[in-house]
């Protein structure tokens, strides 16, 4: 029989190697079992625990997958019918499998579970044919369209985020519902000083195990810092090629929920948690255009804040912005950020180091480290899906050369263009924009668009916000 692999085109030298390499190591190191993950629409790791002797034939044949599990809101509820005839989109039909197609490239021993490692993979479907749904896809192909431009893109990432000591794991089956009851928790610093050493100090114990689950897969954080509201922190990672970037998101998130789980702690990486005088997340990404030739800095210019290629892309990215806000902020929860005044943007605006401005640019006139600072982002978005939208917004710009209006010194200043102030007003901006959802896959999109308008839709039925969010996003690993 033909392996998988090869009829997907995913059989050359290197791989045959790098598959080798890894069915030695893993016998070697004597793992005890090996977890094939993919990431789902919401930024989530999902899949099977294999056990070394599955290996080899995983590695060649794949892994069958449940379609379904690419059509789950964030209660995990299938959105779309696919029982009924033209329910589904085509290959999800009936819950037919998919396969997962691991890469050996990435294969990743996890720090804190002895013996066991990460293997990702992508989704196929059984004729070999790729899933244009799969949100690693989009963006591997938003890479592709941005290298026949003569780039590749290099993003830095700074994550916010909150993390919790567990009072009571709330796992009482007699008051199990779906979604299931978040944990009761207490604070783990009591917040308001940003940077704070003696918090710093208080928190160690989270910190260490932070930073050691960070290395331990690979990433190259930077630092770790304590934000300014109550039991909230910050990663800030160096920058990183656009996909590796994207990957270090899913790999952190997952990572560090898990290893603080095993000691007694909730990470959350929704925006707002449901508590009194909680600070906001975000995630603020930092970009730059790398020419391909060269590997030289694109925005840079040796007079000017931005070098051409980088004031088109600016303006591609200004273009787009109230439709790409979908992708950047994909929950309900998290349009509460925009206010004025709280280092969160309202309006379609760029600045010159100004963190009030949707796009701040950061660097200049010969600065090797310009770059574009987006803040509409929140830490739960899919970072396959926000760094595509960016991608294919700048690229616009480039093409049409586009030209940004000037840098704003009041982001907050009525009038203007707003950012949406909903998901539904994202989504309803995002179906307007048919040039971005046409570059990043009407398949893509129209699933995406299905999938939140549907989480929109059981939120406003909801009987009392407050728990519908604690259930939907607080409680979510």
């Amino acid at each position: 029989m033909t392996p998988f692999a090869e009829r997907c085109g995913q059989h050359d030298a290197a791989r045959v190697a790098a598959c080798e390499a890894l069915l030695k190591r893993v016998r070697d190191e004597r793992m005890d079992s090996v977890r094939l993950v993919w990431c789902d629409l919401h930024g989530s790791l999902r899949g099977k625990t294999l056990m070394p002797g599955a290996l080899a034939d995983a590695l060649q044949q794949g892994v069958s997958l449940v379609a379904t599990l690419m059509l789950k809101d964030s209660a995990d509820r299938t959105v779309l019918p696919v029982f009924d005839p033209g329910g589904a989109p085509a290959g999800f039909a009936g819950a037919a499998n998919l396969v997962l197609l691991p890469d050996p490239a990435r294969f990743t021993p996890l720090p804190w579970a002895a013996g066991s490692a990460w293997l990702p993979a992508q989704p196929w479907f059984g004729d070999a044919r790729p899933v244009p749904q799969d949100s690693r896809r989009v963006l591997q192909q938003a890479l592709a369209a941005l290298a026949g431009a003569g780039y590749g893109l290099r993003c830095g990432l700074e994550l916010e985020f909150h993390v919790y000591r567990i009072a009571d794991e709330r796992l009482d089956p007699a008051t199990a519902a779906w979604p299931g009851e978040p944990p009761a928790v207490t604070m783990i610093h009591p917040g308001y000083r940003l940077l704070s050493d003696t918090w710093a100090d208080l928190a160690d114990p989270v910190l260490g195990l932070l930073r050691r689950t960070a290395q331990g897969l690979g990433l190259p954080l930077r630092s770790l810092e304590i934000e300014f509201g109550p039991s909230q922190f910050e990663a800030v990672f160096d920058p990183l090629d656009a996909l590796a970037a994207a990957d270090a998101v899913v790999a952190f998130r997952n990572g560090a929920s898990q290893a603080l789980r095993r000691a007694g702690y909730h990470a959350s990486f929704i925006c707002l948690p449901p508590f009194p005088n909680v600070m906001a997340s975000g995630w603020h990404l930092h970009q730059s255009l790398q020419r391909l030739d060269d590997g030289g800095n694109a925005f840079v210019d040796a007079h000017e804040t931005l070098s051409p290629a980088g004031r088109h892309y600016l303006a591609g990215l200004l273009s787009h912005a109230r439709a790409a806000t979908a992708f950047a902020t994909p929950t309900v929860n998290g349009y509460d950020r925009f206010r004025p005044h709280a280092l969160a943007p309202t309006s379609v605006r760029w600045g010159r180091d100004n963190r009030g401005a949707m796009l701040r640019v950061l660097g200049g006139a010969g600065d090797p480290a310009t770059r574009i600072e987006n803040r509409t982002g929140e830490p739960a978005a899919n970072p396959y899906l926000y760094i595509a939208s960016q991608i294919h917004a700048g690229l616009d710009g480039l093409r049409r050369g586009l030209a940004p209006p000037p840098p704003t010194d009041d982001p907050y200043a009525e009038g203007g263009e707003t950012l949406p102030a909903s998901l539904t007003e994202a989504l309803d901006a995002l179906a307007d924009d048919a040039l971005l959802a046409d570059a990043m896959g009407r398949d893509a999109v129209d699933l995406f668009v299905r999938t939140k308008r549907h989480e929109q839709a059981r939120f406003e039925a909801a009987d009392e916000a407050g728990a519908w969010h604690a259930r939907e996003y607080f409680g979510r690993p």
